[in-house]
């Protein structure tokens, strides 16, 4: 599937309902965070880095980049002048900024700003020509604003997958044999 716009904006506006179906009503116990204590156990901040994240680090990971990553980037890509480099993104932010807040606030605040994200890309009326413009992405060198746009889709559904794995997860010794047939818990 070659990319398309209005086909990457169905996916994207898509995420936060099916986010919020799947994780809206569950209890702590499917959803709860991934705390720095449990997952230092005495290191400092990389252990947290290569903690598996729960739903509620994944949510907040995703609100994180709501706010700094794709369409900030976006403008960055689509600025007349200047320095087209991106600020990097710190894809661990969420262990911070998430800190006090509950899922149910997080899911909230994710679908607001991603439908004001969505409102602006769509104000854009993006031509073929202004997706074929670069930025610099500071490790990944130049890279496409049609590119930007196919990661934040790609990303979304990454992080979804993510989400079942996670939950999936907490069951994996209770399923007995059938471990066998679930590829699942095998990842």
């Amino acid at each position: 599937m070659n990319f398309d716009i209005l086909r990457s904006v169905e996916v994207l506006s898509a995420t936060p309902a099916a986010l919020r179906v799947l994780l809206g009503d569950l209890s702590e116990e499917w959803v709860s965070r991934t705390t720095i204590a449990e997952s230092t156990a005495g290191n400092a901040q990389p252990a947290v880095e290569n903690a598996p994240w729960q739903p509620f680090d994944i949510v907040g990971h995703l609100l994180h980049g709501e706010l700094t990553d794709w369409i900030p980037r976006a403008r960055i890509i689509l600025a007349s002048d200047g320095d087209r480099t991106f600020v990097p993104f710190d894809r661990f932010a969420q262990f911070e900024t998430s800190e006090g807040k509950s899922l149910a606030q997080l899911l909230g605040e994710f679908e607001r700003l991603r439908a004001e994200n969505i409102e602006v890309l769509r104000s854009w009326n993006l031509t073929i020509e202004q997706l074929d413009l670069e930025g610099i992405h500071p490790e990944l060198g130049r890279v496409t604003l049609k590119q930007l746009l196919a990661t934040w889709v790609v990303h979304d559904l990454n992080h979804i997958a993510q989400i079942a794995t996670a939950l999936a997860r907490r069951y994996d010794a209770e399923v007995g044999p059938w471990k066998e047939y679930l590829s699942i818990l095998k990842s």
